[in-house]
């Protein structure tokens, strides 16, 4: 469980394939004791664990690498990260951990699309396209995890919806380098999807 709340910007340090999976190697900044093999970061939003740490002695910072299945592959931007690559970083919550964001569990639902930028003011508005199946999840003024930020949704239209970014989201997450036409991983709100569900509408 998270909170979108992001924690640390990595980078991917490598990509293996083997067979139906991808071995992740990540850079991040958490001390590497504080990382357990087993542990759950969500990547860029995506829940995934820890299968190997170490330090990097070269750039003295820790690594951790993750294995990413076919399925993850499939429903995620998982598939297009490269070497050198930003992502956001998060990790899991823990009993008595202020939930300062809103519930994410780090299942992406789908990929959605930047499809158009805005800027004034020192802050950033992105106009984001949802595959229709999930745009009845998204409710002006709710919640929404995009990349595994915890963002407020400002305005609906169809299967369009609108965020706005302030100067510190921008500065302490991946969302700056972010550009039009970019693939980026959507998990609607967990209690959104449980009223429909409770309402009836497949």
């Amino acid at each position: 469980m998270f909170t979108g709340l992001i924690s640390d910007v990595g980078e991917v340090g490598s990509v293996e394939p083997r067979g139906d999976l991808r071995r992740l190697r990540i850079l991040c900044s958490y001390p590497v004791e504080t990382i357990a093999i087993g542990a759950s970061i969500a990547c860029n939003g995506a829940c995934l664990t820890v299968v190997e740490i170490d330090r990097d002695r070269q750039s003295n910072r820790t690594w951790f690498e993750v294995d990413v299945g076919a399925e993850t592959l499939a429903r995620t931007t998982a598939k297009q990260w490269e070497p050198g690559m930003q992502i956001n970083l998060e990790r899991s919550l823990k009993v008595g951990d202020e939930l300062g964001g809103h519930i994410v569990t780090g299942h992406v639902d789908a990929v959605a699309t930047i499809a158009a930028i805005e800027d004034f003011d020192g802050m950033r508005r992105f106009s984001i396209s949802v595959p229709e199946d999930l745009s009845r999840f998204i409710a002006e003024k709710g919640s929404v995890s995009l990349d595994g930020t915890s963002l407020t949704v400002n305005s609906v239209d169809g299967n369009l919806f609108s965020i706005l970014l302030i100067p510190h989201t921008l500065a302490v997450t991946t969302w700056a380098s972010r550009r039009a036409g970019d693939s980026i991983n959507l998990e609607v709100d967990l209690m959104a999807r449980y009223a429909a569900r409770l309402a009836g509408i497949s």
